[in-house]
């Protein structure tokens, strides 16, 4: 939807009626010059494709989530990829219980110090490759050791 629009600095979505969206993937992809986003109104029940919404958004400094409802989340793909000046992101609301796929969900987010996933529950997960890659900044990593072990 404005995926591609790099010069896109604020948006106001106040009033964006997300209720009956199933597939949010690229929304705000590429749009490198957003500083902030205001989600608090979204509505993210329905949502089963979360994949690269906030990909190369370069710009973004901090995300306000804590609204996202993730229960029906399947595809978390590069969510938050080439967010290099994401500096923490409070994810504790995330149930990820559905997740499937979480490949280079993080990956390139140079300026992210640490990161608590403590609530991630990745027993459906079939990909995690590269979720961290070149997150060259991040110190700290806190897992609940409930991870399902590949064989």
């Amino acid at each position: 939807m404005f995926g591609g629009c790099s010069s896109l600095t604020s948006l106001n979505l106040s009033n964006f009626n997300t209720n009956n969206v199933e597939n949010m993937s690229k929304i705000f992809s590429n749009c490198s010059s957003l500083t902030s986003l205001n989600l608090s109104n979204f509505n993210t029940n329905n949502i089963e494709d979360m994949s690269k919404i906030f990909s190369n958004c370069s710009s973004l400094t901090s995300l306000n989530l804590s609204n996202f409802n993730t229960n029906n989340f399947e595809i978390m793909i590069k969510i938050f990829s080439n967010c290099s000046s994401l500096t923490s992101l409070n994810l504790s609301n995330f149930n990820t219980n559905n997740v499937e796929d979480m490949s280079k969900m993080f990956s390139n987010c140079s300026s992210l110090t640490s990161l608590n996933l403590s609530n991630f529950n990745t027993n459906n997960v079939n990909n995690m490759s590269f979720m961290f890659h070149y997150c060259s900044s991040l110190t700290l990593i806190q897992f609940f050791i409930k991870m399902k072990i590949l064989k």
